[in-house]
C-alpha cells in the first residue's frame, strides 16, 4: 500500500476556488468537486478569504497579497525588536563590565 502524497496549492489556486463559492454562488460541494479538492481544505480556504477581505491578517499563511505583504512586515518588525532588545541587553552588560573595571 502506498501512500499518498500530499499536495500543496498556490494562494493563487486557493483565491480562485474560495471565490467560486464566495463570488459565483457555487456550494462548497461544487466547487470541491471542480476544483478536484477536499470539502474542507476548500471551507477552509473559503473561512480565510472572508477574514482576509474583511481586513484582518489571518493567523495562518496569508492568500492576498495585500495580507502576505503585511504578515511579512509584522515578522520583520519582530525580528527588528528582538535585535534590538539582544543589542540593548547587550550594551548594558557591557557598560556594567566597563564600570566594573574603571573602579
Amino acid at each position: 500500500m502506498t501512500k499518498r502524497q500530499r499536495r500543496t496549492f498556490s494562494a493563487e489556486f486557493k483565491i480562485d476556488a474560495a471565490s467560486l463559492v464566495l463570488d459565483q454562488g457555487y456550494s462548497i460541494p461544487e466547487a470541491a468537486r471542480s476544483m478536484d479538492v477536499g470539502e474542507t481544505a476548500l471551507r477552509r480556504w473559503v473561512d480565510q478569504l472572508k477574514i482576509e477581505r474583511g481586513g484582518a491578517t489571518p493567523t495562518a499563511k496569508a492568500l492576498t497579497p495585500e495580507q502576505q505583504k503585511i504578515q511579512e512586515l509584522e515578522a520583520k518588525i519582530s525580528r527588528l525588536e528582538r535585535e534590538k532588545s539582544i543589542l540593548t541587553k547587550a550594551t548594558a552588560l557591557l557598560m556594567s563590565d566597563e564600570l566594573e573595571r574603571s573602579r
